[in-house]
């Protein structure tokens, strides 16, 4: 997570886009981490990176921002709905509050 060394001018619209639209493929019922989408975009230190991308969804597009979590399993802090949305698509939750990642961790590969 040292992504405070990367040139963040260089990750313009386009890596912004690249996030969104490898989240939009994150299936119902799957959570992906801001770690594996950076890794899947060949920038595994910027998973920070990935959150600001996310926090940044432009108005007008549709983007299941509530499928990321981070390495833990554990939710965005104060975003309350987060958790609901997931319980809806059917995703469990460890006694500790987090995401069971071993049932619901998306496999990018295995989905191509």
């Amino acid at each position: 997570m040292k992504d405070y060394k990367v040139d963040k001018a260089k990750f313009s619209a386009s890596f912004c886009q690249e996030v969104h639209q490898v989240v939009c493929d994150i299936p119902v019922g799957k959570v992906s981490t801001y770690g594996e989408i950076a890794a899947l975009l060949g920038v595994p230190q910027c998973s920070r990176m990935v959150g600001r991308a996310l926090k940044q969804v432009p108005e007008g597009i549709s983007v299941p921002c509530h499928r990321v979590v981070n390495a833990s399993g554990r939710l965005v802090p104060g975003w309350t709905e987060q958790k609901q949305l997931l319980l809806k698509e059917g995703i469990s939750f460890k006694q500790n509050g987090c995401v069971d990642l071993k049932k619901h961790l998306w496999n990018y590969s295995a989905s191509e």
